[in-house]
């Protein structure tokens, strides 16, 4: 009893002591931008950086600008929006704690559409416009101009949103690049409306010439392309200079060393003796993210099934593919790891072989720095007398720039607590959990304070664990995985990866009838994304996805390819 006491006393304590805020801030809309504004969430935005626009601004870094955020619907014209000054807030939680300085302020909406859903859910959620699911560049969102604010307590505002982010222009076909979109029925039954899927094709050289050859095809899984990358038809741009600077990596001149990397691909694709595939990139961004994770989930819908059994026919079909799953393979780095081993894993007779660089959580006991299954928070370890938060993000020295809590407060800032906000936890949830009462994703943590929900981490496990999926069922999915497994991460990943690597890499290096017979190495300090090329630096290796796997490929397709197939461009002998 008394230790209930104890409790409600400090629950009304931290609500009676929180700051108060008597600011009125009011956002008015411009009449233009009225008609087609039905609900949405609301960001005031903070910055002291007058060269960039704020909402470009919001990060894990401890630069990060501020944001307050708050959803709204049925939006009346004519009336301004009154921001709720109690808004939740990242990195500081409310207005009324928000020191006084001179600020530059912007008010920006991302709207949310209707979806009834087939399985009986109305819910409202941000729909991508072709720009992969990026609330700051999305076509249709509305926003202010930012103006410099001279912010003190209880101090009024008001913003007026007169700006509307414009359609994209998608690009064009070329010789070897092509693009393609097509209306899923499956999702679209799903989602209760059309939903469409689409892929940049990068066809071998000699395709039209060669009408009645038929390719191998090589899945390039990862984050939303906007167009087919790592491929340039002509030499760097002189133009660009040594002084271009790569914050990511720390050096000088990466444009013109990405170009060049282009270019040379390029140079090798045209060669008489280089191998003949087809690579593609598939564009499968949706309400949640810049990609689906490629699987079948209860909020996403069948995405697993339209990309394997709808889009990847239709390409095979259009582009002379061979069509089996021998002449399939798979690959990618981070999302792109977990989507190729996920999409091997779940269709193991459809694909031939996958290359997983640095995956996202495959062991959900090392969910980044997290066991889903032992540890009660996600945000802090606790003992009798302190706790320590959890990190989230390192250097390859150990250094920690963000912590879970960080990251999942900034995405209860921008998207609310119904996993709207097209950032990396969010997505992992809405993709493995199960359908709330609500129709959203139904949360493993509480976004805020980080307690973990048992019932939806078991979920989680039976569905989408893919290290307890194997292990689970070896006996039949083994003979179907041997020699198909490659993983590949460095061992001080930024985002702690590497430690599911090696809870997975326990389990298979024990497998028996039969033995998983593939690869899983690491990168010596290598941070995030390490692809398993030992000898360059990721800043280099990380360019050459589309030629890196390819010695493992052509010993693949010497042991599984048909008598029939010819082998001439992958082992360089006539057959």
């Amino acid at each position: 009893m008394k230790q209930n006491f104890y409790c409600i006393f400090l629950f009304i304590c931290s609500w009676a002591c929180t700051p108060s805020n008597n600011s009125k801030i009011e956002i008015v809309i411009d009449k233009s931008l009225e008609a087609e504004l039905k609900a949405g969430r609301l960001l005031l935005i903070y910055s002291t950086d007058s060269t960039t626009e704020p909402r470009f601004g919001i990060s894990d870094n401890v630069s990060t600008n501020q944001v307050f955020g708050m959803d709204f619907e049925d939006f009346e014209a004519g009336k301004p929006i009154l921001f709720d000054s109690r808004s939740f807030g990242y990195p500081v939680e409310r207005i009324s704690e928000l020191k006084e300085g001179t600020y530059y302020v912007q008010a920006f909406i991302q709207k949310h559409e209707t979806f009834n859903r087939a399985d009986g859910h109305t819910i409202n959620l941000p729909m991508d416009q072709g720009e992969g699911r990026q609330w700051a560049r999305a076509p249709k969102n509305i926003y202010s101009k930012p103006i410099a604010v001279n912010w003190k307590k209880e101090q009024n505002l008001r913003l007026t949103i007169e700006n509307i982010i414009p359609e994209i222009k998608q690009p064009e076909d070329t010789d070897y690049i092509k693009h393609i979109k097509i209306k899923s029925e499956k999702l679209s039954e799903f989602w209760g409306r059309d939903m469409y899927l689409g892929a940049n094709i990068l066809l071998p050289e000699g395709f039209d010439e060669n009408p009645s050859q038929y390719y191998p095809l090589m899945i390039f899984h990862g984050h939303f392309p906007s167009d087919f990358s790592g491929f340039r038809t002509i030499p760097p741009d002189p133009d660009l200079g040594e002084d271009d600077y790569s914050d990511r990596f720390g050096i000088y001149g990466y444009a013109k060393l990405e170009q060049q990397e282009a270019y040379d691909f390029y140079q090798k694709w045209i060669s008489p003796d280089f191998q003949r595939f087809i690579i593609i990139e598939v564009q499968h961004a949706n309400p949640y993210y810049d990609d689906s994770y490629a699987v079948n989930s209860a909020n996403l819908g069948p995405y697993g099934d339209a990309i394997t059994y709808e889009l990847i026919p239709h390409i095979e079909e259009q582009f002379r593919g061979i069509g089996e799953g021998w002449s399939r393979f798979l690959y990618g780095g981070s999302t792109g790891g977990w989507e190729a081993l996920a999409v091997q894993v779940f269709y193991p007779d459809e694909y031939n072989g996958c290359f997983a660089a640095c995956p996202d959580p495959i062991d959900f006991r090392a969910y980044t720095s997290i066991n889903l299954y032992e540890d009660q928070n996600a945000y802090y370890q606790e003992g009798e007398f302190r706790k320590t938060l959890r990190p989230a993000h390192r250097n390859y020295l150990g250094h920690v720039s963000a912590t879970v809590e960080d990251m999942n407060h900034k995405e209860l800032a921008i998207g609310g607590n119904k996993s709207r906000s097209g950032d990396q936890f969010d997505i992992w949830q809405a993709v493995y959990s199960p359908a709330g009462p609500d129709g959203y994703p139904k949360p493993i943590w509480d976004k805020y304070s980080g307690e973990i929900d048992s019932e939806v981490a078991n979920y989680w496990k039976e569905n989408y664990d893919l290290r307890y999926i194997m292990e689970r069922d070896w006996a039949s999915l083994g003979p179907k995985l041997e020699g198909k497994i490659n993983i590949f991460c460095g061992d001080m990943d930024n985002f702690y990866l590497n430690n599911a690597v090696y809870l997975t890499e326990e389990f298979l290096e024990e497998t028996e009838n039969p033995y998983y017979d593939g690869t899983v190495s690491y990168g010596d300090r290598a941070e995030h994304c390490w692809n398993g090329d030992p000898t360059l630096p990721n800043y280099i290796s990380r360019l050459r996805y589309n030629t890196i796997y390819l010695d493992a490929i052509g010993d693949r397709l010497m042991k599984t390819a048909p008598a029939g197939f010819n082998q001439y461009n992958w082992t360089l002998t006539k057959n």
